[in-house]
């Protein structure tokens, strides 16, 4: 064998290796332990005998699930364990076209199943860097969704560019194609609300399973406030598109409402010349009026005095207002 030939099989033997070092998938820190898989099936049922048969119990029920689920057990004290799916992206275009993983958290371990920290660009080392500072599977579990987070933040942070932007195109041009971008700003952000509600219950969850003492960790408090950020910017928004519906809806109601107004004026209008022009276009035999010398200019004067006396009714009425007016630019109602 050549020396080049050795050297090139000794890097792809030294490859093969890390590549199966990474499929372990173990991170280890301060007496606690994270196993990644990608599959249920590659799960070591004997990590933790204590926990076996829950493991096994877990596995059978993750292996269908589709969506966001979360289940705690109790029974046993400081042997506490939580677990269940999370969808931790989701695109707004297809329900279907998600990221889903499956967790099992302990106080000494923590597995996850199908995480992929490149879906959210989280640099992987990055991600293990932050976990040198966890005291216990339950923050290393909060760094993860603390970098979930981090990731539909940064979208939201986009997402007021955009909506600053149809604020002011609302003003500029509005029409059915503003209504449509409304909507669809809308959905968004009930997506990202969809996304931001499980990882709530997981908070409360960790709380209720471990107690109060497991809040006390640095991760665990920085993913809280980022929950609580998170939050509050899909609320505020929400708050904020809500406004505009309102809005586009008020406007749309007031333009309707004018239409109508402007063709019942139209229409009362018009009755005079209608009623006189049904009477003088019947074809009876005897009609006095097709006799007279002046009937074609004495029906014009009828006419028009009685659609003028209508119009004069009206305006005394205050029944005609504005509605007949065209709209200025860059105005809502006038």
């Amino acid at each position: 064998m050549r020396r080049g030939e050795g050297k090139h099989e000794i890097g792809r033997e030294r490859l093969q290796l890390e590549r199966k070092m990474e499929m372990k998938k173990e991170y280890s820190e301060n007496n606690w332990k994270w196993h990644r898989y990608d599959h249920i099936d590659e799960i070591d049922w004997e990590l933790n005998p204590d926990y076996k048969d829950a493991l096994q119990r877990w596995a059978e029920k993750t292996s269908e699930s589709k969506t966001n689920v979360m289940e705690m057990d109790t029974t046993v004290r400081a042997k506490e364990f939580l677990s269940g799916s999370l969808i931790y992206q989701q695109t707004t275009s297809e329900q279907e076209k998600n990221s889903l993983f499956h967790y099992f958290l302990t106080r000494d371990f923590l597995i996850t199943v199908n995480f992929d920290s490149s879906v959210i660009q989280s640099d992987n080392s990055l991600l293990l860097k932050k976990m040198d500072h966890t005291n216990n599977a339950i923050d290393g579990f909060f760094v993860i969704l603390g970098e979930v987070l981090s990731d539909n933040i940064q979208k939201i942070d986009k997402f007021e560019v955009r909506l600053n932007d149809l604020l002011w195109k609302i003003k500029e041009k509005n029409n059915i194609n503003r209504l449509e971008e409304i909507y669809q700003l809308r959905h968004q952000i009930l997506v990202w609300k969809n996304l931001m509600i499980p990882v709530k219950e997981i908070r409360l969850g960790v709380e209720e399973a471990f107690g109060e003492e497991v809040t006390k960790g640095p991760e665990f408090k920085r993913t809280c406030k980022r929950i609580e950020r998170g939050y509050t910017l899909v609320r505020e928004y929400q708050q904020e598109i809500d406004d505009l519906v309102n809005f586009e809806e008020m406007v749309s109601m007031h333009r309707g409402n004018e239409i109508v107004k402007t063709l019942t004026v139209i229409t009362t209008l018009m009755t005079p010349v209608a009623s006189w022009g049904a009477l003088w276009g019947m074809n009876f035999k005897y009609m006095p009026e097709l006799d007279w010398r002046i009937g074609y200019p004495l029906s014009l004067f009828v006419i028009v005095a009685t659609t003028a006396a209508l119009y004069i009714m009206l305006v005394k009425k205050g029944w005609m207002g504005d509605i007949l007016r065209g709209r200025k630019k860059n105005s809502f109602f006038k």
